[in-house]
């Protein structure tokens, strides 16, 4: 017989998240990403919150993307890519059933929201 245990999340918890996010230097480090690789990645970051998105949704704290189930192996390694050189960002995927679509939302401190919208309005 198998035992599960759950966590509940707290009020605790989620303070001490938002904590350690407002801790983090908003200050992007394209060195994180080999040289080779960092032109392709900003182009690419563009193109996927820009065009590639089908539906955008302002959050208080960063915005949610919807993508095409099918775009799943292009968001999850822009999110790999994106935590190494962004890590202030808070990142949530939902993949939803059935191949529906994925929902991407990238949050995170003051200043997050505002390049995120300079990101968009470069596409």
């Amino acid at each position: 017989m198998s035992t599960t245990t759950t966590h509940a999340i707290t009020e605790q918890d989620c303070c001490e998240a938002t904590r350690a996010a407002e801790a983090v230097p908003i200050a992007c480090d394209l060195m994180a990403l080999p040289v080779d690789q960092r032109q392709s990645h900003l182009a690419g970051a563009t193109q996927l919150l820009t065009t590639t998105a089908r539906e955008t949704r302002e959050l208080p704290n960063g915005y949610a993307f919807r993508f095409a189930a099918d775009d799943y192996p292009t968001v999850t390694a822009f999110i790999a890519d994106e935590r190494r050189c962004c890590p202030f960002f808070t990142f949530v995927l939902e993949v939803a059933a059935e191949r529906g679509p994925l929902w991407l939302s990238i949050t995170g401190p003051d200043g997050v929201k505002d390049i995120l919208r300079d990101v968009r309005d470069e596409g």
